[in-house]
């Protein structure tokens, strides 16, 4: 599944950590879940939505791997 994650972040300058504890996982699922290894439970894709102020649909995509911007 494609995410928004990372870029989200950015946006916040929150860390790995930050989001983790934002959502009450490990730093380890949060990079996971940025470079598309795991594919994060309905209620933890429900908390990341919350954490950035956005649903579901704004932050996953479906698809192969993390979404990526150019420099």
């Amino acid at each position: 599944m494609n995410n928004k994650i990372r870029v989200l972040r950015a946006e916040q300058r929150w860390s790995q950590a930050e989001l983790a504890a934002r959502v009450g996982v490990s730093r380890n699922s949060i990079n996971s879940i940025e470079n598309g290894r795991f594919d994060p439970s309905l209620p933890l894709a429900f908390d990341i939505a919350d954490a950035f102020g956005l649903t579901i649909e704004q932050i996953f995509i479906r698809g192969a791997g993390p979404v990526r911007t150019e420099d």
